[in-house]
């Protein structure tokens, strides 16, 4: 059974940065594919980033683009998601997932879909002050 632990959440004022962190067991982490999603109160649970078991390639909503940088450490079974110039809009409860098995061929708009994956992390909230 993998396990998902996110970390890294916190309150930062808008501009801000955060880096989110989320580690994986149980399984061959290398083999998945990962993935952030965020919930915001009364809000449907939204696609944020992608990335593939290699690390080489990479698909994100628009609403992070230029601000967020999901990356991989496949050594350390961890997977990242780097939050620059945050804004208050990004407030959200922000979870990771990991899709096994992983699809043969990358397909990022396909990796934005919720049932995509198979493994949910318990999430970690992110709060950005004005």
């Amino acid at each position: 059974q993998v396990q998902l632990v996110e970390s890294g959440g916190g309150l930062v004022q808008a501009g801000g940065s955060l880096r989110l962190s989320c580690a994986a067991s149980g399984g061959t982490f290398s083999s998945f594919a990962m993935g952030w999603f965020r919930q915001a109160p009364g809000k449907e649970r939204e696609f944020v980033a992608a990335i593939s078991w290699s690390g080489d390639n990479v698909y994100y909503a628009d609403a992070g683009k230029g601000r967020f940088t999901i990356s991989r450490d496949n050594a350390r079974n961890t997977v990242y998601l780097q939050m620059n110039s945050l804004k208050p809009e990004d407030t959200a409860v922000y979870y990771c997932a990991a899709d096994n098995p992983t699809p043969e061929f990358w397909n990022g708009p396909s990796m934005a879909v919720a049932d995509e994956y198979d493994y949910w992390g318990q999430g970690t909230q992110v709060t950005v002050s004005s």
